[in-house]
């Protein structure tokens, strides 16, 4: 059978989220263009390049690593007009939802997982950026 786009760059993202040294969760993170014929970037959470890969701390909100989200957006060199697809492993967190927001051009964000904080979503709603849980 011949796999859908969105499920292979959703399993692009889970494949990343496997990098992850996060210990309590590992996400990932793929911006694609919109007709999903290039993928723009790439992010799972971690460390800052240099740093141990380790989270400098356990404590849910506060380990002070890079999200996923936000990784793939700091590789993203796609201008802000360039319509794009996001997909994460789970609901990104209220700031990542701001910095997918300012990434701009973003039409969709399509995730899999829930997140303990679901504010993304209305953030989303908020702005007019579809989302889709896969």
């Amino acid at each position: 059978m011949r796999p859908s786009f969105k499920t292979i760059y959703m399993n692009l993202a889970k494949d990343l989220a496997k990098r992850s040294t996060c210990q309590r969760l590992q996400v990932g993170a793929v911006i694609t263009s919109t007709d999903f014929r290039k993928v723009l970037a790439v992010g799972y959470n971690g460390n800052a390049i240099g740093f141990p890969n380790k989270c400098d701390q356990n404590v849910p909100g506060a380990c002070h690593c890079l999200h996923g989200e936000e990784n793939a957006i700091i590789n993203c060199d796609a201008p802000r007009n360039t319509e794009k697809f996001v997909f994460t492993t789970h609901i990104p967190c209220p700031m990542c939802a701001k910095r997918i927001i300012n990434l701009g051009g973003v039409k969709k964000v399509f995730f899999e997982t829930d997140y303990r904080i679901q504010t993304a979503l209305e953030y989303f709603q908020a702005v007019e950026i579809d989302y889709e849980r896969i």
